[in-house]
């Protein structure tokens, strides 16, 4: 009598290291919950998280770009963003907020980043450090906030659809 042939066993992905684009994203993030929370002073924010940071593929200019950018940009981005929340901002999750402002900066700002991108990076660093459906909301907000900044972007990915 033959014995049944065991089943293949679906072999892992082997998790990749979050890229240098990505790392700058988190420690943005972190800096930024920071700086909504805590009012901290943005050279100390900075500075404390790089410390942190120190040795990882970190891509230290992109952080710097989006650590200083959302915080000097604050008002006029989430001058849009408010047009497309369900709620006040006070209410927002310090997380969500963080979120929020890095993918409205690199689609107001960061033109070599597709929007799809921007918005996709957002969701994620939301789905990693926020609540249950806080992703679900950075993306349908951005989703709606994209046309501002990026309309003939969004256009042409709709046409050629």
């Amino acid at each position: 009598m033959t014995e049944p042939s065991p089943r293949p066993v679906a072999a892992k992905k082997p998790r990749m290291a979050p890229s240098a684009r990505r790392m700058a994203r988190q420690a943005a993030l972190q800096g930024l919950y920071q700086w909504l929370v805590a009012g901290e002073d943005r050279g100390v924010i900075e500075a404390h998280t790089l410390e942190q940071h120190e040795g990882g593929a970190l891509d230290r200019g992109h952080f710097q770009v989006l650590l200083h950018g959302c915080i000097e940009q604050v008002f006029a981005l989430d001058e849009v963003l408010v047009k497309h929340l369900d709620r006040k901002l006070e209410e927002l999750s310090p997380v969500e907020h963080a979120a929020l402002l890095i993918g409205a900066y690199e689609l107001c700002h960061c033109m070599d980043i597709p929007y799809k991108v921007a918005i996709n990076e957002a969701v994620e660093l939301a789905k990693a450090f926020g609540g249950t459906d806080g992703h679900k909301y950075v993306n349908g907000v951005l989703d709606k906030a994209v046309t501002t900044w990026r309309a003939a972007e969004v256009q042409a990915a709709r046409q050629a659809r």
